[in-house]
């Protein structure tokens, strides 16, 4: 188990290091110059923009500027943000907190929700309650997330004003304690609905179609065979094989729990980090895109290694190959 983990950890690191490497490049060679967007159009003076580019490195080849940057992240400097003029890790702990509270809690219940309701869909195979929600899952897949989003906010908070539309709380009033949470609550419902409604036709189809896969195996017909009683079957073994594929989606939606979210932060006005993502990528401010996208790869690596390990704990064949 241990030469196991300690591949996977290895293999890792590579693809971070390599991925890292590519998207360097690639953000680089991209059309935009984010000294020009900085200096503005009103006739910047030559000396200035020959300043901006010496001060933030630009000028050299792009092999240097990454032997540069490597060396900077390795001291755990990770430059200042050309758009904000401020330190990238100030800007984002200001705003990773904010995206994991969206992105995780509409993540768990998703997959909680959207698990339960394929589990018992491939149970009742093609009953009234099966096609009802392959129905629903299949409207809810074909929405885009913003479209929804926008749905909402006119539906729930322009006409109902159940719900405020945009921020995280409300700026206006100086809530403490118990009020700040449920002011805070009260923000995050519309965000997390949206996102939690389009992630269900995700886990749904993927349980149902392994539940239903598993059922159809040749072992499952030898114990039904047997006499073995249904709820037998499934708790002791179809459940236990086909969560297997629910597993390795719910690992890689939270590899993206930072940035997954950056449609639905920014219809809502929700202050995390897919936001800040999207401003640099729009201003090319380099710094701040690469951060991201290094902590970005960390997080894939990260959850990709963990699924790993789940899946070799619940199924015994694979840390012994």
């Amino acid at each position: 188990m241990k030469k196991y983990i300690l591949k996977r950890v290895l293999t890792g690191m590579l693809a971070v290091l390599v991925v890292f490497a590519f998207n360097f490049f690639i953000i680089r060679l991209a059309p935009g110059d984010p000294i020009k967007i900085l200096a503005g159009r009103d006739n910047p003076s030559q000396e200035m923009v020959d300043h901006l580019y010496e001060k933030y490195g630009l000028n050299d080849p792009i092999y240097v500027q990454l032997f540069s940057y490597l060396k900077n992240v390795v001291r755990g400097d990770f430059e200042d943000s050309i758009l904000y003029g401020e330190p990238v890790t100030k800007l984002i702990a200001e705003t990773m907190g904010p995206s994991i509270l969206l992105a995780l809690s509409g993540s768990l219940l998703a997959v909680l929700i959207g698990t339960a309701i394929g589990l018992y869909a491939a149970r009742n195979q093609n009953s009234i309650i099966d096609v009802f929600f392959s129905g629903i899952s299949y409207i809810l897949n074909s929405m885009p997330s913003f479209w929804l989003g926008l749905m909402f906010i006119m539906l729930f908070a322009t006409k109902l004003k159940l719900f405020p539309t945009s921020g995280m709380y409300n700026m206006r009033k100086n809530y403490e304690g118990m009020a700040y949470l449920l002011d805070v609550l009260k923000h995050l419902a519309l965000p997390v609905i949206t996102l939690v409604l389009i992630q269900i036709p995700t886990y749904f189809k993927i349980s149902k179609s392994s539940v239903i896969q598993v059922l159809s195996e040749d072992f499952i017909t030898t114990f039904r065979a047997t006499g073995m009683s249904e709820k037998k079957i499934f708790n002791k073994y179809v459940f236990k094989n086909a969560i297997l594929p629910t597993i390795t989606v719910f690992g890689i939606s939270l590899a993206y729990i930072v940035t997954g979210s950056a449609l639905i932060e920014t219809v809502f006005a929700w202050p995390g980090m897919g936001r800040l993502m999207l401003d640099g990528i729009m201003r090319r401010d380099y710094p701040m895109i690469m951060a991201i996208y290094l902590i970005l790869s960390l997080a894939i690596a990260t959850m990709m290694i963990l699924t790993d390990l789940i899946y070799a704990y619940v199924d015994p064949r694979i840390r012994y190959q």
